[in-house]
């Protein structure tokens, strides 16, 4: 008696590929237009709207559920606990320091092309000042249009260079 093996294999199109790395908290657009551009051959246009796109989609839900969330969560004792330090923590190593620049300081963070900076942490900063959300999405938003240009025009450099 012979015995079938079948491998199902589902292959993810290329596009969906970056918009999900532009998504992720580490790689966001500082890894997607790279892996757009060199690695799936994309257009420098093309890398840069899908991958900012990406990095949106996180945006809209961290600033409307961090929140809620840290307040559900701020109800049992260990939350509570984490919550605290966590408040504490942030406001006197970092926002004390940068509150007066408020949503220009958080659009040059987002901006910023290095590791620890990008939307997700953005979106943890301007929950920790009380942001509202329209002025925080905005200056998230524009962060990341200035980082996937600086990264864009970096790996086109690049490109240029070794090719």
């Amino acid at each position: 008696m012979r015995i079938w093996k079948v491998q199902v294999v589902f292959i993810v199109p290329s596009w969906l590929t970056i918009l999900m790395a532009a998504a992720l908290p580490v790689s966001e657009v500082r890894g997607a237009i790279p892996l757009a551009i060199g690695y799936y051959g994309y257009s420098w246009d093309q890398a840069f709207i899908i991958s900012v796109l990406g990095n949106l989609l996180p945006v809209v839900p961290l600033l409307l559920f961090l929140g809620p969330v840290s307040d559900y969560l701020s109800r049992y004792s260990l939350g509570d606990k984490f919550f605290t330090w966590l408040f504490a923590r942030t406001r006197s190593r970092y926002i004390q320091k940068h509150e007066s620049f408020g949503l220009i300081a958080l659009t040059l963070f987002v901006a910023v092309p290095f590791p620890l900076t990008g939307a997700w942490t953005g979106c943890a900063i301007a929950f920790l000042l009380g942001f509202r959300f329209l002025p925080a999405l905005g200056a998230v938003a524009t962060g990341v249009l200035i980082a996937a240009g600086i990264v864009t025009a970096t790996v086109m450099g690049v490109k240029i260079l070794i090719f």
